[in-house]
C-alpha cells in the first residue's frame, strides 16, 4: 500500500491505539496527526486509573515530548486544540478483559465508532518474568482481538509483536501459524 492510499484510509477513521506511551505507539500518532489531520479521532489506550491520571500521562509522556515539535510549529497557535480535538485518552489496561475499560459510556463509543485498532502494547524487556510477559504480550493480544471482534465498523485491526522470538537458532526460520490450543 503506497503512502498515499494509507493517508486516503487514514481519513475521517476513528483509531484506538494500545501502548500509547510506548516509542512505537508515539510516533505512529505524531505521524498520522501531522500527515492526516483529518483522522477522525485517535483513541490512546493508556495504562491509569482515571482519566485524569491518562490525561497526565498523555502531557508527560507523549505530546509533550520533542517528537511533537515539527507538529506544533505546523499547528502553531492551534496545537492545544487541535491535540484535544483529535486525540482522547482511554484510561485501561490490556490485561484485562474489555481492555480494563470501566467506564461502560466510553466502551459504548469505542465498541461503536473504532474503525482501526493498532495494538502497539507489549512489554519489551527480554528478561521479563514469564507471567507478566505471557500477561501483557500473549493474553493482552488476545483480549484486544475480543474487543476487536466486537466494534461493527472495524476495517483493520494491526498487531504488531517482538520480532526476536526464535531463540537462538541458526538457518532459515520458517514462519508457522499458531492457533488457540496449538502447542510446540
Amino acid at each position: 500500500m503506497e503512502s498515499s492510499s494509507i493517508l486516503e484510509f487514514l481519513e475521517n477513521k476513528a483509531i484506538l491505539v494500545t501502548g500509547g506511551t510506548g516509542f512505537l505507539a508515539k510516533i505512529f500518532v505524531e505521524k498520522v496527526l501531522r500527515t492526516q489531520p483529518n483522522v477522525k479521532k485517535l483513541y490512546l489506550l493508556l495504562r491509569a486509573p482515571d482519566n485524569h491520571s491518562a490525561s497526565l500521562r498523555l502531557q508527560k509522556e507523549v505530546i509533550g515530548k520533542e517528537l511533537f515539535i515539527v507538529l506544533k510549529q505546523k499547528m502553531g497557535g492551534n496545537f492545544d486544540s487541535f491535540i484535544s480535538k483529535k486525540v482522547m485518552v482511554v484510561p485501561g489496561d490490556i490485561t484485562h478483559k474489555d481492555l480494563g475499560i470501566n467506564e461502560p459510556s466510553l466502551k459504548d463509543e469505542l465498541l461503536t465508532n473504532i474503525d482501526v485498532i493498532v495494538n502497539l502494547a507489549a512489554t519489551t524487556k527480554f528478561i521479563e518474568r514469564y507471567d507478566a510477559a505471557l500477561y501483557l504480550n500473549t493474553f493482552g493480544a488476545k483480549h484486544v482481538l475480543d474487543f476487536a471482534k466486537r466494534c461493527p465498523s472495524l476495517k483493520v485491526m494491526v498487531q504488531v509483536s517482538t520480532a526476536y522470538v526464535s531463540g537462538e537458532k541458526n538457518g532459515v526460520m520458517k514462519e508457522n501459524p499458531y492457533y488457540m490450543g496449538d502447542t510446540l
